[in-house]
């Protein structure tokens, strides 16, 4: 799903609309008893921006620094209590969350849709200075854009609050990001993330050096266990009344140290009556479509040979072979890859220009996509492995 569009803010917990926000009552040392007693001596009123610490408090926090961290801050240690103006929050200040402390050592940044290496000034990394264990911290930060599928014109945006919603049913599932939210003074709901080691599936699938024969056959197989897999997880959230609202090849990180597929960023959401896990299902054909072709094949690299036959068909494309969501990726595999079981192609035309046909569960894309997999064990992939991540 494509994540341009304007930014919005919108009021945060304990800010009226038109009023100063007002100050949740602190919780001195709850997580950090190094600095109960301590931590309520010093009062920023306001909660406008970055203070100070006491000498006595800040040697404290420096030698947790130097603990967890190879490289200590150089001149004044910043440390914010409101994370509203996260522009302003830079490498090396430190975010007090509900007394606890969290070392910003520097921002995630974009890795598709050209923006490509983009910071993303709201997300950043940190290490926590009670027991240095590294995490994400996403801050509040709203935006809305229209997305069109076909003729449907669909409502996007960020929501903080439904992401922390979703963190809290989904603890303890092991396809999903872990983490928990912690407030700052101004009311500002901020996901703590447990960070994942690993490549995201993207990645993983673009990094493979072999033809795609010899990928369907011997490596897809295990790759499509475990993306099956991925897919349940959806269905799981699904039934508890939740979407993920932005299913991306990105979105899944494949973890280094047990294979397993886990999804990351639940904070879009989407306004549509009519299907309301639409979007979400459109992801995952995108990303099935990802797997089977070992990446996106479009128009202009299929080339074009003579009489308008693209180079590597032996039939003519027309626009149903291609993608309602994205009008230049082909959907139909089969017409460049004649060794793709029809069964499996038939799945991934319910996602083209020419379906008549949608599903509306994932559960019924999952059903046939069983179906498949039983199919090519027996008829394609005859007992072969592969490494799907591992």
């Amino acid at each position: 799903m494509a994540c341009g569009g304007f930014a919005m803010r919108q009021p945060c917990r304990g800010e009226s609309r038109t009023g100063p926000r007002r100050l949740l009552r602190r919780r001195p040392g709850k997580y950090f008893p190094l600095f109960q007693g301590m931590i309520s001596t010093v009062f920023d009123p306001q909660g406008l921006g970055p203070w100070e610490p006491p000498s006595m408090m800040e040697a404290q926090l420096r030698e947790r620094i130097k603990e967890f961290s190879r490289f200590a801050p150089r001149g004044s240690l910043r440390v914010h209590r409101n994370t509203s103006e996260f522009m302003e929050i830079r490498p090396d200040d430190v975010i007090e969350l509900e007394g606890r402390f969290f070392l910003v050592r520097g921002e995630e940044s974009e890795g598709r849709f050209g923006l490509d290496g983009e910071p993303k000034f709201w997300v950043k990394r940190a290490v926590d200075l009670e027991d240095g264990a590294p995490h994400i911290l996403k801050l509040v930060f709203h935006e809305t854009f229209i997305m069109k599928l076909g003729e449907q014109r669909i409502r996007c945006y960020r929501s903080p609050q439904k992401e922390s919603r979703i963190l809290e049913k989904v603890k303890g599932h092991p396809h999903f990001m872990q983490g928990v939210t912690l407030y700052d003074e101004a009311g500002n709901p901020v996901r703590v993330i447990e960070r994942i080691r690993g490549a995201s599936f993207y990645e993983f699938i673009n990094g493979l050096d072999l033809d795609h024969r010899r990928y369907f056959l011997e490596v897809f197989p295990e790759i499509f266990e475990k993306v099956l897999a991925s897919f349940e997880a959806i269905a799981t959230l699904h039934r508890m009344g939740e979407i993920h609202g932005d299913v991306r090849n990105d979105h899944i990180l494949i973890e280094r140290q047990t294979g397993l597929y886990r999804w990351i960023d639940f904070d879009y959401a989407y306004e549509w009556t009519e299907q309301p896990f639409g979007v979400d299902l459109f992801g995952l054909g995108n990303i099935l479509l990802f797997a089977v072709g070992k990446g996106f094949h479009t128009i202009d690299m299929l080339g074009m040979g003579a009489g308008g036959v693209p180079a590597q068909t032996a039939e003519p494309l027309t626009a149903d072979d291609f993608s309602l969501f994205f009008p230049n990726r082909l959907m139909n595999l089969r017409k460049i890859f004649p060794y793709i079981p029809d069964s499996l192609n038939h799945v991934l035309m319910y996602f083209s220009s020419g379906a008549e046909v949608f599903y509306e569960e994932a559960e019924e894309m999952i059903a046939d996509l069983h179906h498949c997999k039983e199919l090519c064990r027996r008829e394609v992939f005859h007992g072969t492995q592969g490494a799907g991540g591992r």
